[in-house]
């Protein structure tokens, strides 16, 4: 029974691949500071194979003991997205890339390890520029500089996969609606109304299971995979933000949408992205984004009134 340690476990990702995992029968450990008050791993406690450690990424101690104790790491703790990477610069350089090189240090190439990286890597294109893995990786955030330097180190030093995801989108136990999609579905459901700019811009979009499958696919086909990296996303989803609110204003008709140029992507993203080396590899995202909306829109139904309003 292979047994894999997941750094950042309870988090938006981590929260559903650690149940992917254990269904899969491999034996998991969770290393996570429970940064945001996180109570997402209770349903796994009496599972025999699963182990929580509270901890921090960046504790060299802690993690030096879990790494010598595994199979296979899949490093998750980040500050995910560029706003929230400008809000603290510091800890998303010491969180995002230089825990990543101590793990790097500590970590024997005899070990598995798949990385999260993320497509805005690719930097200010286009949406006729069609990204795939052998396009330049040009961050213009600290976010992108932080992922793309620490994909970098990885794939040096060897038996490493790198996953460049799309834009993430639906349900998690660690629920975000800061993610494009999550965002758009949650104000179409809550207010009923969006202003949106750059409404031309494109860019790929993946649903959180199969980000879960293709962690478990990385594992399962590593030898055949490893030292590279791999665009992940559906095929079928390089939309722009018009595009996107209008398929959502399909299952919300009331949903009103306002085109205004008041504000911009940090990230600039405006590209679409080729998913061809993965499934050549025999993976391929399989939820679609009509399946993602329908899911969200359950799901904020269960979310509670507002804290500060009387709605």
């Amino acid at each position: 029974m292979e047994k894999v340690l997941v750094i950042g476990g309870a988090g938006y990702i981590g929260s559903m691949l650690v149940a992917h995992l254990l269904l899969r029968n491999y034996k998991v450990t969770v290393v996570d500071n429970l940064l945001y008050g996180q109570r997402t791993l209770f349903q796994h406690v009496s599972n025999p194979n699963f182990n929580f450690v509270f901890g921090d990424a960046r504790d060299e101690t802690l993690i030096a003991e879990q790494i010598k104790k595994h199979d296979a790491i899949i490093p998750l703790a980040a500050l995910v997205g560029a706003k929230v990477c400008d809000m603290d610069p510091i800890m998303t350089r010491t969180l995002n890339l230089d825990s990543i090189l101590l793990l790097n240090k500590l970590r024997s190439t005899e070990q598995k390890l798949v990385w999260p990286c993320t497509n805005s890597g690719y930097g200010t294109k286009t949406g006729e520029i069609f990204c795939t893995e052998e396009t330049p990786m040009e961050p213009i955030t600290l976010y992108g500089e932080t992922k793309v330097k620490a994909e970098q180190a990885l794939l040096d030093k060897g038996n490493a996969i790198s996953l460049r995801l799309a834009t993430v989108f639906g349900a998690s136990p660690r629920m975000r609606i800061d993610l494009l999609v999550n965002d758009f579905v949650y104000r179409a459901f809550t207010d009923r109304f969006l202003v949106i700019f750059e409404k031309d811009f494109k860019r790929n979009y993946v649903h959180i299971d199969d980000v879960c499958d293709a962690f478990c696919f990385c594992l399962e086909h590593f030898v055949d995979m490893k030292g590279e990296a791999y665009n992940v996303g559906l095929n079928d989803a390089n939309l722009s933000k018009a595009e996107l609110a209008e398929k959502i204003k399909q299952y919300i008709p009331k949903f009103y949408i306002h085109y205004a140029e008041v504000g911009s992507d940090p990230d600039k993203r405006n590209y679409i992205v080729s998913n061809e080396k993965i499934k050549k590899k025999g993976f391929e995202a399989s939820h679609s984004l009509d399946e993602g909306i329908q899911q969200l829109i359950t799901t904020y139904q269960m979310f509670p009134r507002g804290r500060f309003a009387n709605v």
